[in-house]
């Protein structure tokens, strides 16, 4: 997959392509509505659901607050059971821990299990320049990796495509990397399957090497676990002879109690199941029984960065179930390509800043403001991330990271409130200003009423103002000032 989101414009420009493409927003409304709504009645089963939030949030807050010992207890229980552990400090650390065990191996092909983790640092990409293939097997993935694609949601990577879009990526594409799509090839979703499960097989079979994540690491026993509802996981973890699993440091749980919490919470949130039909655990390496060689990448990659943040550090609560996509209106709206990062959505539009920081270039900066902070992301969280306050958070730290130099129109206008308001003698002037503005537009022919009030319709001002005057009616200032007003009708008790 050539396919990048390195050189993705600020979320506003790329937004405005988005909203062009009817297609993909039918899709997108079609598939979010269904996954809400199979969502809200998983989970109004449950009687004691706020409290399972509130559990969920309490564990990760205090393994956050002791992340050091956690990660230690687990890289000791790993390696007491035979797997060996590498610490990343970054994506291309960690790309190249993995590219190292597969030439140590002389693999030249790797099996792989859905993970955000590898996507992040983009080791597809980083083993296709060792001259190593990356074979997606989650069926989202390998329409997305089939069609040269990007991922556009958490959970569901495709969910941008629809089923006559995904016959055409099949029948054009599997052919040319494996076993290709059976001749006619319908669009109905069973045959889709049928298709992607034959060309999978040869690879599942064939390969002698996995690269997985994990969505919890369970640190009193050196335990990873995935969980997924269609086999494919199951198959890459225990077929190949070496695994390979990059772990996010913020993925530990202390132990097996806290474990049950969250997978209450997860599969309820993101496939609106009970349960999910597939949950994996590995402990080590086990003589005769799946992989004998077990390697553990736990990445940090800006995790720590985000650990600092006050605020911001709830971010690493996320367990990545995709709940706050699928309620997002700009989410539905725009697309995940928008965000130009595999994390969309709200919680992409705080990690993303979290991890990489505030001030290092446009399109990161711009994802806090990728939000009408309506608040229903934080009401469907399971976990209970109040992203809306992490976006305002945000939306202060960008503006501090590009105090000095050339100040934006927005910022002058804001100095130039700031030295009129400070000033009883300069705001009185600035009504009394206003008021006359008003008088005189008043007697100006055309415009039109709204309420009691004339308003101007779109009127030429320079740069974003323009763009701000075409959505909003600009009232006509009133043509008394406040002052004026009170000391006229003694505070409104002498009216007439």
């Amino acid at each position: 997959m050539s396919a990048t989101f390195v050189g993705m414009p600020a979320f506003p420009e790329a937004a405005r392509r988005a909203l062009e493409n009817t297609q993909q927003r039918h899709n997108l409304a079609h598939a979010t509505g269904t996954i809400r709504d199979k969502r809200a009645a998983v989970v109004a089963e449950v009687d004691d659901w706020e409290a399972l939030r509130l559990a969920g949030a309490a564990i990760k807050d205090q393994t956050l607050r002791h992340l050091d010992d956690h990660l230690v207890a687990l890289e000791a229980a790993l390696q007491e059971r035979g797997a060996t552990v590498h610490w990343a400090r970054d994506a291309e650390e960690a790309c190249r821990i993995v590219a190292d065990v597969a030439r140590a191996h002389d693999v030249d092909e790797v099996v792989k299990v859905k993970s955000m983790a590898t996507q992040e640092i983009g080791l597809n990409e980083a083993l296709e320049a060792e001259g190593i293939s990356a074979w997606e097997t989650d069926l989202a993935e390998l329409i997305v990796q089939l069609g040269d694609d990007l991922p556009s949601h958490i959970l569901v990577p495709a969910i941008h495509r629809n089923r006559s879009e995904i016959r055409e990526i099949f029948r054009s594409a599997m052919g040319e990397v494996g076993r290709p799509a059976p001749d006619p090839l319908s669009d109905d979703p069973a045959d889709l399957a049928g298709a992607a499960r034959l060309h999978l097989r040869e690879k599942f079979l064939r390969a002698r090497m996995a690269v997985s994540g994990a969505n919890f690491a369970v640190a009193e026993t050196g335990t990873l676990v995935v969980v997924e509802s269609e086999g494919n996981g199951r198959m890459c973890l225990t077929l190949p002879e070496v695994l390979v699993s990059v772990v996010g440091i913020e993925k530990v749980v202390p132990t097996w109690q806290d474990l049950e919490v969250f997978l209450q919470l997860l599969p309820r949130s993101s496939t609106g199941e009970r349960m999910n039909p597939y949950t994996s655990t590995w402990t080590g390496a086990v003589p005769g029984d799946g992989p004998q060689e077990v390697h553990v990448v736990l990445l940090d990659n800006g995790r720590t960065r985000a650990l600092a943040d006050e605020m911001g550090r709830q971010a690493l609560r996320c367990i990545r179930c995709s709940a706050c996509l699928n309620v997002c209106p700009v989410y539905e709206r725009t697309g995940g390509h928008a965000y130009g990062s595999v994390y969309p959505g709200p919680i992409g539009a705080i990690l993303n800043p979290l991890l990489k920081g505030t001030g290092v270039d446009e399109q990161t900066d711009s994802l806090p403001y990728a939000s009408s902070l309506c608040g229903a992301c934080f009401e469907a969280c399971p976990v209970r991330i109040d992203i809306p306050s992490v976006l305002v958070e945000l939306r202060g730290q960008v503006v501090d990271a590009h105090r000095g130099g050339v100040p934006k129109p927005e910022a002058v206008a804001m100095r130039g409130a700031g030295w009129v308001l400070s000033s009883s003698a300069r705001t009185a002037r600035s009504e009394r200003a206003a008021a006359f503005a008003g008088r005189l537009l008043n007697r100006l022919p055309g415009g039109r009423r709204q309420g009691d009030r004339r308003v101007l319709g779109s009127i030429p001002m320079p740069g974003a103002g323009s763009a701000w005057s075409q959505a909003r009616d600009v009232p006509v200032p009133a043509t008394e000032s406040f002052r004026d007003w009170w000391s006229r009708t003694d505070g409104g008790e002498d009216e007439s």
